[in-house]
């Protein structure tokens, strides 16, 4: 997720980890990308789009 709100278990670490609301963008985005990507892929293989 891309924000701190997106889950309540994000939430629960966002204030005692000491997390920014910037580092769940900064890791969140890239791992949405790489998602994004596989999952088409994967839907294109699986079922020959």
């Amino acid at each position: 997720m891309l924000s701190p709100g997106g889950y309540q278990t994000n939430m629960t670490v966002y204030g005692p980890g000491g997390y920014e609301f910037t580092d769940y963008a900064r890791v969140g985005l890239p791992l949405q990308l790489i998602l994004a990507v596989v999952t088409t892929l994967g839907i294109a293989f699986f079922w020959g789009v």
